[in-house]
């Protein structure tokens, strides 16, 4: 199992907006689902994203999607303002789920089971880092990390790079699923 955890500064939390970047930037939360959770012709069945939404007018909260559960969904963005939309005003999608749990509460739950790997260009470089079995990676939006949510992350995590050059988070995700998939294939 992987998993991912963007935190999202700005995202809405509720379904008002016309959409997805005008509702606090949820076109790179659509972004950052697409490159965790789809293949060419499939789900990944062993991803779990998580978005902290963090903009008005009730943050924070957490959006939850789970490959193994996730259906009737394809990659555009017109589908995913239909599903946000959806279930921002509390109605439910299969695989995708909200509650109100703030970036540290479920970074702690997260710590409990798992390595946690903080996405920062200043990390130890991925390359030279062995990822556990079932990581936890955690990155920021456009903006970044705030500091101190980055801060806070480090207690339980290490930070990692995927170099000096700063990539979209959907990007990192992308990158990370190619490592990690190239990891599992040399140990089977």
């Amino acid at each position: 199992m992987r998993e991912f955890i963007l935190y999202s500064r700005l995202g809405r939390t509720n379904s008002n907006f016309e959409n997805l970047h005008d509702g606090g930037r949820l076109d790179i939360v659509h972004e950052c689902i697409i490159s965790s959770l789809f293949l060419s012709h499939g789900i990944r069945k062993n991803v779990v994203f998580h978005a902290v939404l963090n903009g008005p007018p009730s943050p924070p909260l957490h959006l939850e999607i789970e490959g193994e559960y996730l259906r009737d969904v394809r990659t555009d963005i017109h589908t995913w303002h239909k599903i946000l939309k959806r279930v921002l005003s509390g109605r439910n999608h299969p695989g995708v789920s909200l509650c109100k749990t703030g970036f540290e509460a479920l970074l702690r739950a997260k710590a409990e089971k798992s390595e946690i790997y903080v996405l920062e260009e200043g990390g130890k470089d991925i390359a030279e880092t062995e990822i556990s079995a079932n990581p936890v990676f955690v990155l920021g939006d456009h903006v970044g990390l705030p500091r101190k949510a980055e801060i806070f992350a480090l207690r339980y995590g290490m930070k990692i790079s995927l170099g000096r050059i700063p990539y979209l988070a959907a990007s990192c995700i992308t990158i990370l699923n190619y490592v990690l998939d190239l990891q599992s294939k040399t140990t089977k």
